[in-house]
């Protein structure tokens, strides 16, 4: 038997089909999620969920062709994002995102969502979370009037798959939401209340790998999130297992068997009555990005051909003497505690102002948030970790990523053993309980 697990990502969708007994990955299919939509707003960040539902069932339909055995289909994808489907479970809404910045706009007043939120609940939200979300659309005459569930995507596409009316998600997706009470497995619908939010339009939370239905006879499985996919694709679900991510954003997660609070970090169900602690950089892989534009545009002022310099980038660290660095903060969009923290350059003197220098120094800032988020996670860990398992395109296309991970945390990163964790990891999900 074999089984596909499906990703929903923000710039991409990735479908992987994997030996159910062996683990090993035998088709990976990767396409662009090219859904945005563009919006006045500069804030706004939405993207088409038919144009999504229409791309993921035509990549389904395919598979499920060529592979006549699948027993399974897993789902995971971005968790916060909402969309709105009514009584029939259609969408009629457009997907707002997780980099939605709604949260953080004034509203009557001169105060955001976010800030409403606590003042009047104490609860600590983000922009771009759900109910976070929902609050800006309802206090705004948004919500649309047909409305009569939020949900995720993957949740919307778990729906359309099985021709469910009603939501029902896994804990996981649910707390990414926000107002989760992770020991009583629900909501805060007494917060949601006080705030006049509608917690009848709240999805049905399971706790399980739940069957939702079946599509074209295959079950079809509750969509656990895309973090905690990444984890059981990459790195397991044994406590103590770490995970660091590069991507758009940077993350590191560390697997517990405890329900843990600690400041700056959030918990989130996992699997089988384990959590996650997990750790995000908002800048993360973009730090990069942000320096080879810098470059970019140096080299264009220059009158050269306006080309990618991640290759000249490589070049120079293959070949500059020593190991000279200047400290950078990579928190070039702030932080989620702090969103008005600003990134800085320290520690230049006349014989390490290279381009060498800082692009190291670049590369161990993004290797640093990361681990000062696990040195506050360190202690409340009861199991020794051995291994650090990195993923995402950041570590596969840059060794010298890798390198400064290995310096900044005194530990050899494994490359994850699959190409598309998160779509790995959902497929996974479907064999939790069987």
């Amino acid at each position: 038997m074999k089984v596909l697990g499906i990703d929903i990502g923000t710039t991409s969708v990735s479908l992987s089909v994997l030996d159910g007994e062996s683990g090993e990955q035998v088709k990976a299919v990767t396409v662009g999620n090219d859904s945005f939509i563009k919006t006045a707003e500069p804030w706004a960040r939405l993207q088409d969920a038919e144009v999504i539902r229409r791309k993921v069932l035509e990549e389904t339909e395919r598979i499920l062709s060529e592979y006549q055995d699948v027993g399974g289909i897993g789902l995971t994808g971005q968790m916060h994002g909402i969309l709105y489907v009514d009584q029939e479970g259609n969408a009629v809404s457009p997907l707002f995102t997780w980099q939605d910045g709604r949260g953080n706009q004034p509203l009557a007043g001169g105060k955001s969502p976010v800030e409403l939120i606590y003042e009047k609940t104490g609860e600590k939200t983000y922009t771009g979370y759900g109910w976070v979300t929902h609050f800006y659309n309802r206090m705004e005459n948004l919500v649309p009037e047909k409305a009569a569930f939020l949900c995720t995507i993957a949740d919307y596409l778990g729906m359309k798959l099985t021709g469910r009316k009603r939501p029902l998600i896994h804990s996981s997706m649910a707390a990414s939401l926000g107002f989760y009470d992770l020991e009583r497995k629900q909501f805060k619908t007494d917060l949601l209340e006080a705030l006049g939010m509608e917690c009848s339009m709240a999805p049905e939370i399971t706790d399980r790998a739940a069957v939702l239905g079946e599509f074209r006879g295959v079950p079809v499985y509750a969509a656990i999130g895309d973090n905690q996919a990444s984890v059981l694709g990459a790195a397991g679900k044994e406590p103590g297992s770490i995970l660091v991510n590069m991507g758009t954003g940077g993350q590191i997660s560390v697997v517990t068997d405890r329900m843990i609070r600690i400041p700056g970090i959030e918990t989130r169900p996992f699997l089988d009555g384990t959590y996650l602690l997990a750790g995000s950089s908002l800048c993360g892989g973009r730090a990069y990005a942000v320096l080879e534009k810098f470059f970019r545009l140096y080299a264009e002022a220059a009158g050269m051909e306006d080309r990618a310099q991640y290759d000249i980038m490589d070049k120079i660290l293959r070949t500059a003497q020593g190991e000279d660095k200047l400290q950078v903060r990579t928190t070039f969009q702030g932080t989620r505690t702090d969103p008005g923290l600003l990134g800085s350059i320290e520690g230049i003197r006349e014989e390490n102002f290279t381009p060498a220098a800082l692009i190291r120094g670049v590369l161990e800032g993004m290797a640093q948030e990361l681990y000062d988020m696990y040195c506050e996670m360190k202690p409340w860990i009861n199991t020794e970790t051995t291994v650090m398992t990195a993923s995402g395109n950041g570590f596969r296309k840059n060794r010298h990523l890798l390198e400064a991970f290995e310096k900044v945390f005194h530990k050899k990163p494994v490359l994850s053993p699959y190409q598309e964790e998160a779509a790995c990891g959902a497929a996974l999900s479907c064999l939790q309980e069987k």
